[in-house]
């Protein structure tokens, strides 16, 4: 079978995918908000229906008690004697309540070779850039090279917190010999990115306490404690003067160390990509890399306070000040270990006078650290060069992806290929969220030379 027919086909469908991609962005899955439920539900329908339409077979939306639905499809048609592919993507959005969009969050609008809308990287390009491929490969020759499955989540964006349970529900839906799973970013709209590892992620909260009641800061200052003070004094301990931690850091080997010289990070990328202020700069590296500190050593975010707000206020010491820490992993530390450091750290010699308390708080996420090697990631490099003329740049993603560890630790044994078609600049989970109209051209290419190169490889 011809693949560059096929990818010519996929490039003279692009109009037409844009069209079915915004047809899907039109409808508010937000997966956190129980009010849009009924909008996960609806788009898990209609992408079923789509893909049945496009020749998959089984096409259907699997359910479980007290979940929001999957959807699985798949194609057997190239038999036993060659690969079965799963490409995993999930349909469900991040909530846009109270973010400053420019248009319309939920309206696809293109605008200097990018198409904005919620979800438009993140990731409903992600997986409707195989869809394409997969169309193309139908019209051009009614098969695919390979077998092909299909598992579009509806939960990615709260932790999928049900994603084992049906992987346990329906084995059949996940069975394969190798997964590319479309969540993650390029170093740049120019060199595609392969994600080999993620930062975990633990939250506590820390506590302070002093009085029975709120007391006259008049009458009591200077003598009785003051427990906002203290908390911020608390919290401050953990991070140097960067607003790095202080503890936990972890050695990075060589071979990474060598591999982040090759990803085009520099302070423009961070400036651009994080939309610093003007005369806000990135912090300094020290003695450390850009991407060290991005995917592979802890970080540490203050995320809520009970600290008193404007419309509280009032001359008086509070009872108690609290704060939520949300503490990024490396990707292979355990999170008890950093959990046990900072713990201790916290809960000695307490300033101000100050009781404290730490408890664990919110959701914890593995990280994961993953070595690609095989026939398989060689078919990618493969796939990569034809469609972008650069292979594979192997990268780490600062953030924590549940469904990443949790496929990583059941079906570690199998070639795990994480693309997608975020970039720096895309925004993902914030407002005016983007995707480079470049990147999704070679995505969908990617994708079709990706499926004939597999078809060669025995694993």
């Amino acid at each position: 079978m011809n693949a560059d027919a096929v990818a010519a086909r996929a490039d003279a469908a692009f109009e037409d995918t844009l069209k079915a991609l915004g047809r899907y962005l039109e409808i508010p899955a937000i997966s956190c908000d129980p009010h849009h439920a009924e909008d996960v539900r609806r788009l898990a329908a209609r992408i079923r229906d789509d893909l049945e339409a496009l020749g998959m077979q089984r096409a259907r939306v699997l359910s479980l008690d007290d979940a929001l639905p999957c959807v699985a499809a798949e194609w057997l048609g190239a038999g036993d004697g060659l690969p079965t592919v799963l490409i995993y993507g999930h349909l469900d959005l991040q909530p846009v309540k109270g973010e400053p969009w420019r248009t319309d969050p939920h309206t696809m609008v293109e605008k200097d070779g990018r198409v904005y809308a919620r979800g438009s990287a993140d990731d409903m390009g992600g997986w409707v850039s195989h869809l394409a491929s997969i169309q193309a490969w139908m019209a051009e020759h009614g098969r695919l090279p390979v077998n092909v499955k299909l598992l579009i989540e509806g939960e990615e964006e709260i932790g999928s917190p049900n994603l084992e349970r049906y992987m346990d529900a329906f084995p059949d839906a996940f069975a394969s010999d190798v997964m590319v799973l479309t969540d993650c970013e390029n170093p740049s709209t120019e060199i595609p990115g392969l994600t080999v590892s993620l930062r975990g992620l633990i939250e506590m909260e820390v506590t302070c306490e002093a009085l029975e009641a709120d007391g006259h800061s008049g009458l009591w200052g200077n003598m009785v404690p003051d427990v906002s003070l203290g908390l911020v004094k608390l919290v401050g301990r953990l991070v140097d003067e960067d607003g790095r931690p202080r503890i936990g850091l972890v050695e990075v080997d060589a071979a990474r160390k060598a591999a982040a010289k090759t990803v085009p990070l520099s302070a423009e990328v961070i400036r651009g990509g994080a939309h610093l202020l003007p005369g806000v700069d990135p912090l300094p590296v020290r003695d450390r890399s850009i991407a060290e500190w991005m995917w592979w050593q802890p970080a540490i975010t203050v995320v809520a306070t009970t600290l008193p707000t404007p419309d509280r206020k009032k001359n008086a010491l509070r009872t108690k000040a609290s704060a939520t820490l949300s503490v990024r992993l490396a990707p292979d530390q355990k999170a008890e270990d950093l959990y046990g450091l900072l713990e201790a750290e916290l809960l000695r010699d307490p300033p101000c006078g100050v009781k404290v308390t730490v408890t664990p708080k919110g959701w914890n996420g593995e990280g994961w650290l993953y070595t690609p090697k095989g026939e398989a990631f060689e078919a990618a490099d493969r796939a990569y060069v034809k469609a972008w003329g650069h292979e594979l740049v192997q990268v780490g993603v600062g953030g924590s992806i549940p469904f990443v560890a949790l496929f990583g630790r059941r079906y570690g044994d199998l070639p795990l290929i994480l693309n997608g078609v975020m970039d720096p600049l895309t925004t993902a989970h914030g407002p005016n969220e983007s995707m480079h109209l470049g990147v999704f051209r070679k995505a969908i290419a990617a994708n079709v030379y990706l499926l004939d190169e597999l078809s060669r490889v025995e694993l």
